[in-house]
C-alpha cells in the first residue's frame, strides 16, 4: 500500500472524485434521516460498531451493507452512504472486529463468516429492509465472498471487485510469494503499527524471522503459514477455512457482479472463483475485466482511454438500481476492455475459445514463426540484485508499476534475454492465457525463470502486455509438488501468464524478455532448493536458455477470432 500519509491524500481525492460520480448520476429523491451508531452484538458476545443510514421515511428500502477493517475508508464510506440515501437506499456500513471501534481482537479472514453472517440475519429481520444488496472492492469484498453461500433470503444479489475465492492463487506463482501483496498487506494489518521499512522488509533473509527480527510484533501465525505452505496440495490450503473459501462459489445462488482488472493483483483468483461459481448464479451473473490498477486507476501508458469506464462508483450502483428497486434479474455475461482498440467486447464464456495460436520461437536475439537452427544464450542471476517490477500485473505496495506500462531498451541489463519479432502484418488481439514453453538449464539445484512479453512500438519503446515467472521446483504444473532438478540438466519450463485482452497494432513487434526475478512483485529466489521463507543465504546461478533442434523454446499467444 502507499504510505499513509499519502493514502490519505488519495482518499481525499477520492471523496472529491466519488461526490462528482454521483451528480452524473440520476438526481436525489429524498434526504437521509439522522444516521445511527449501533454496537451490534455478535453470538460470542463482542460488539461490532455498525453505521446505520437510512433515508427520511418508514421504508422498507432496499438497502446496502459493506464490512470494512480499514477504518481509514471511513470518510469514503459515509459518502457512498450519504448519496444511496439521498436516492431511496438504506446503507450499513460496518468494521471487523478489532478494527474501527468494534469490539475484539483483529485476526484476518477467520471472524469475518460467523460475524458476517450474525450481521445479515439482524439486517434480515429489520422492517426497514425490502431487500439487500452486498457492496464490496479487496478485503471488503473477501467479506461478502466468505459467507455467500449462507446468505439469508432478503440478500439478492453481490457486488463484489478486486478478489477472488482462491487464496493460493493469490499468495503463489509456482513456489514464489508475491510479496508485494501479501507481505506489504502483512505489515499493514499486523494489528500493531510497523516502523521497519518494507523494501527492507520485503528482502529479509530468512523470511520466516521478518515478523521478531524487523518488525518487532512477535510471531505472526498467519503471515508464517502463508510463507511456508508453498504447494497447492499442502493440507493448509485444501482442509478449513481457505477449502471452504474456495467452494463457496459453488453454492451461491444469488447473482453476482463480478469486477476485475488485467492490471489487479487478484485477477488469478477471480478468474478460478468465476469458473466455479455455480451455474444458477452464473445464468444473471455479470464477469466485467477492464484495465486499471487495484484502486481503479489508468494504468496505461501510451494507449487511447477514452472508454476505460473505470468508475466502480457508477457501475454499482446502476447494478443495485436494476437488481434491488427494479427487481430485474440480468442476464450473464462476460465483458472484456481490450487494451490497445480502447473498446469492450462481450464474449461467450470464460474460459476464452482457444481456437488459433501464433507461436514465435526464440532464436538469437530473435522471435521467429519458422523452427531455427540450435542455439543457446545464457546470463548470471544474482538475487542480491534482482530485476524490479515494472509494467507488471500482481503489485499492491508498489502499485504505481503495475499496468502496460514503457519498459527499458531491448538487453537492458546482463543478466536480460530480449528477442523481438518481425513487424506485425495487421492489428493483432491477443485473448487469454499466453504460454512461454522454455529449454532451460541451471548450475543451481533450483532457480527462477521469468518471461516478459512486450509490444515493441516502430519508434522503439516497448509497452508491456504481461509477464509471469515458474520456478524449476515447479516448472511442469502448478498444482505440482516440488520436483527435484540436477544442476546441468535441460529441462522444459512451462509459465503461463494471466489471461489478458490486448491489441497488438500492425507495425509493431511481440518482444520477449527472460530472465530470473521480478522483484518485488515475487519473492527473488535464492538458487537453493526448498522452501522459499526458510532460506538465510543466496547464491548466483549461471542460467541458460536452449533453442532451436531439440529445443523448441516458443512463446504461445491466443488469439481471438
Amino acid at each position: 500500500m502507499p504510505e499513509p500519509a499519502d493514502l490519505q491524500v488519495m482518499l481525499e481525492a477520492f471523496v472529491r472524485h466519488t461526490r462528482e460520480e454521483y451528480r452524473a448520476l440520476e438526481a436525489p429523491t429524498t434526504h437521509p434521516d439522522a444516521p445511527q451508531t449501533i454496537l451490534l452484538p455478535m453470538p460470542d458476545g463482542v460488539k461490532l460498531r455498525t453505521e446505520v443510514l437510512k433515508p427520511v421515511g418508514a421504508g422498507p428500502f432496499p438497502t446496502i451493507i459493506q464490512r470494512s477493517c480499514y477504518p481509514m475508508m471511513e470518510q469514503m464510506l459515509k459518502v457512498h452512504a450519504d448519496e444511496y440515501a439521498r436516492r431511496g437506499f438504506a446503507y450499513v456500513y460496518q468494521f471487523c472486529r478489532g478494527t474501527g471501534g468494534s469490539e475484539g481482537v483483529w485476526e484476518p479472514n477467520v471472524n469475518d463468516r460467523a460475524d458476517g453472517k450474525a450481521t445479515l440475519d439482524w439486517l434480515d429481520a429489520q422492517p426497514w429492509v425490502e431487500s439487500i444488496g452486498w457492496l464490496g472492492s479487496s478485503y471488503t469484498a473477501f467479506t461478502g465472498w466468505v459467507l455467500a453461500d449462507i446468505v439469508p433470503g432478503k440478500v439478492k444479489t453481490l457486488y463484489l471487485t478486486h478478489y477472488g475465492t482462491d487464496r493460493f492463487a493469490s499468495a503463489y506463482c509456482r513456489g514464489l510469494f508475491r510479496q508485494d501483496v501479501l507481505t506489504a498487506w502483512a505489515m499493514e494489518n499486523a494489528g500493531r503499527p510497523i516502523a521497519a521499512s518494507y523494501e527492507a522488509s520485503a528482502a529479509y533473509r530468512p523470511q520466516i524471522h521478518v515478523d521478531t527480527d524487523v518488525w518487532h510484533v512477535g510471531k505472526l501465525s498467519w503471515y508464517r503459514d502463508w510463507i511456508t505452505h508453498t504447494n497447492r496440495s499442502d493440507a493448509y490450503w485444501n482442509t478449513g477455512f481457505w477449502k471452504m473459501l474456495e467452494e463457496i462459489p459453488s453454492k451461491i445462488s444469488v447473482p453476482v457482479y463480478l469486477g476485475e482488472s488485467w492490471y489487479d493483483h487478484h485477477l488469478g483468483s477471480a478468474l478460478h472463483t468465476w469458473r466455479r461459481l455455480s451455474p444458477e448464479s452464473r445464468k444473471h451473473s455479470t464477469l466485467r475485466i477492464g484495465a486499471w490498477n487495484h484502486m481503479f486507476q489508468p494504468c496505461l501508458e501510451g494507449h487511447a482511454m477514452e472508454h476505460l469506464e473505470n468508475s466502480d462508483t457508477k457501475t454499482a450502483f446502476t447494478w443495485f438500481v436494476r437488481l434491488l428497486r427494479n427487481h430485474e434479474l440480468p442476464q450473464g455475461k462476460v465483458l472484456v476492455y481490450n487494451t490497445g482498440a480502447d473498446r469492450w467486447e462481450e464474449k461467450p464464456a470464460y474460459p476464452f475459445a482457444k481456437d488459433k495460436t501464433l507461436t514465435l520461437y526464440f532464436t538469437d536475439g530473435r522471435l521467429t514463426s519458422g523452427m531455427p537452427p540450435a542455439g543457446s544464450a545464457g546470463y548470471v542471476y544474482d538475487p542480491d540484485d534482482p530485476v524490479p517490477s515494472h509494467g507488471a500485473e500482481a503489485l499492491l505496495r508498489s502499485v504505481q508499476h503495475n499496468g502496460s506500462l514503457f519498459q527499458p531498451p531491448a538487453g537492458y541489463r546482463a543478466d536480460v534475454l530480449s528477442f523481438v519479432s518481425e513487424p506485425m502484418t495487421e492489428d493483432t488481439t491477443i485473448l487469454g492465457a499466453i504460454t512461454a514453453s522454455l529449454f532451460v538449464a541451471s548450475d543451481a539445484e533450483d532457480t527462477a525463470f521469468t518471461a516478459k512479453v512486450m509490444e515493441a512500438l516502430p519508434d522503439g519503446r516497448a509497452l508491456s502486455i504481461r509477464g509471469g515467472i515458474t520456478t524449476l521446483a515447479y516448472r511442469n504444473d502448478p498444482d505440482d509438488d516440488r520436483i527435484a532438478y540436477t544442476p546441468g540438466e535441460v529441462v522444459q519450463a512451462q509459465i503461463t501468464l494471466w489471461d489478458v485482452m490486448y491489441t497488438v497494432k500492425k507495425d509493431s513487434r511481440i518482444r520477449v524478455d527472460i530472465s530470473s526475478s521480478d522483484f518485488p512483485q515475487y519473492a527473488a529466489h535464492t538458487n537453493q532448493a526448498g522452501i522459499w521463507s526458510l532460506q538465510a543465504g543466496v547464491r548466483k546461478a549461471a542460467q541458460t536458455v536452449h533453442f532451436g533442434g531439440r529445443y523448441p523454446s516458443a512463446i504461445h499467444i491466443p488469439l481471438d477470432q
